[in-house]
């Protein structure tokens, strides 16, 4: 028998609702670029406009496990957003410089 979450939320204590919180959280800021695409509304033939260059491009792009900051910079912009990286240390976060003026070398070679 399936029981409500509202439910189970009720028994669980203050520490564990705030812990479950906490994850939730941390699972929406760790989305892969494809779903972070899909919930902007956008499908890859928008990106691949957008961008510049084909749908498959874009298919390949999302599946990287790693790429050049400025490839994602534009993947980011096309979706409306903007990039920003932080430096987090033990004494505190540090906000790094834009990456907005290097040169996507990535795109050269090879499209998206």
């Amino acid at each position: 028998m399936a029981r409500k979450y509202s439910g189970l939320r009720e028994r669980m204590s203050p520490e564990a609702r705030a812990a479950a919180h906490e994850r939730s959280v941390q699972m929406l800021l760790e989305i892969p670029l494809h779903e972070l695409r899909q919930a902007r509304v956008k499908t890859q033939q928008e990106m691949a406009a957008a961008l510049g260059t084909t749908q498959a491009n874009i298919s390949q792009l999302e599946k990287r496990a790693d790429m050049y900051l400025s490839t994602l910079r534009r993947y980011i912009e096309a979706l409306g957003g903007e990039l920003e990286i932080t430096a987090r240390f033990p004494s505190g976060e540090v906000r790094l410089l834009s990456f907005s003026d290097a040169e996507d070398a990535e795109l050269e070679e090879s499209p998206v």
